[in-house]
Order: structure tokens, then sequence, then C-alpha cells
């Protein structure tokens, strides 16, 4: 089982809310997932993002890959900290 770390997406038309969760590769994109580690906002201004850092780190260390909108959520993140 390969783990990623993605967007789910959630809120009413037009007005998209993300959570950042640990799933499997092969579930859906709003689908089963491991575990919520995070939300992301886009509507804010600026954008809000709020990371569990110790599970983001736990998940990259068993070996999760994060999606290219994930990483850059978690570099941006982790610079600001």
């Amino acid at each position: 089982m390969a783990v990623k770390l993605r967007l789910a997406r959630f809120g009413a038309k037009k007005k998209p809310y993300y959570r950042i969760v640990a799933a499997d590769s092969r579930a859906r994109r709003d689908g089963r997932f491991l575990e919520q580690i995070g939300s992301y906002d886009p509507r804010h201004e600026p954008t809000k993002v709020t990371l569990v850092d110790d599970r983001v780190k736990y998940w990259l260390s068993v070996g999760a890959k994060p999606t290219a909108t994930v990483q850059t959520l978690i570099d941006k993140h982790l610079s600001e900290a």
C-alpha cells in the first residue's frame, strides 16, 4: 500500500475548502483516508493553512509521498513556523 498526502475537497459549490489527508494512493480523492493532518482554505486572504506538524513529520518519515500542491503547502507552513 502506497500512502499519499493529498487534498480532499469539501465545501459548497464554488466555495472550496480542503482537508489535507494521508490516504491510500488507490482511494478516491474524497474517499477513504487514514488520517486528517490539516486543512487548507484558499478563500481567505492570505490563504489559511493549518497542519499538525508532528503527524506530517510522522507520515513523511514512514514513506508517504505528498502531492505537489501539498508539498508546497508543507514547505510554506514549515518556513513560517
